[in-house]
């Protein structure tokens, strides 16, 4: 793909500032996993990441996850796959601050440090802005602490999508486990008014 095919991370002139849904999580409050067996935030998958995200002030996230001696590429350090897995998830997080569902189309992110084992990555993920179905996000992780050294940084843009995207696109064993869990199905239903 050529750099003029690549979609923009930069918002287009005519983007608009993001609008916190007025029914998004409180500030603070914690963000469910999308879905139980999501590699990233599902509670159910044995060696995922187990992300747990809270809803920030505006529309940000706050997430944290412990690197596991599972999450290993490098002896004793995080794989760089699984902390772009976990900006990924902390990014898509961000549709319960806009009560719409959406898909990566672009991320990209830089490598500041060394992640090791056992550490603690705490990541903030923001819109900073909407352009019809885009979705421009930013994102940093820190290691050990809020205020700690970065990590890791990311820009990406997601695009919104309706529900039948998932429906459409899974795999039907999947798609019917899902639908079957109540809490999910509701979830899912709320965000078909704003497709």
């Amino acid at each position: 793909m050529t750099d003029a095919a690549r979609p923009s991370l930069t918002p287009p002139p005519d983007a608009v500032p993001p609008v916190r849904h007025p029914e998004a999580p409180a500030p603070g409050e914690l963000i469910g996993s999308h879905y139980d067996f999501c590699f990233a935030c599902g509670p159910a998958q044995p060696s995922g990441l187990h992300l747990a995200a809270r809803a920030g002030e505006g529309v940000e996230i706050f997430a944290e996850f412990t690197v596991a001696p599972t999450h290993q590429g490098g002896p004793g350090l995080a794989h760089g796959g699984v902390l772009v897995t976990a900006m990924d998830d902390a990014l898509g997080t961000l549709n319960w601050m806009l009560h719409t569902a959406s898909v990566t189309a672009r991320l990209e992110t830089d490598f500041r440090r060394p992640v090791p084992v056992d550490s603690t990555l705490y990541l903030h993920t923001w819109v900073e802005a909407v352009a019809g179905r885009k979705i421009y996000s930013r994102g940093e992780a820190r290691l050990n602490g809020p205020d700690g050294p970065v990590a890791l940084t990311a820009q990406a843009l997601f695009i919104q999508v309706p529900i039948a995207h998932f429906i459409d696109h899974g795999r039907p064993e999947d798609i019917k486990a899902a639908m079957d869990n109540p809490d999910l199905h509701k979830r899912a239903r709320a965000f078909e008014v704003n497709p």
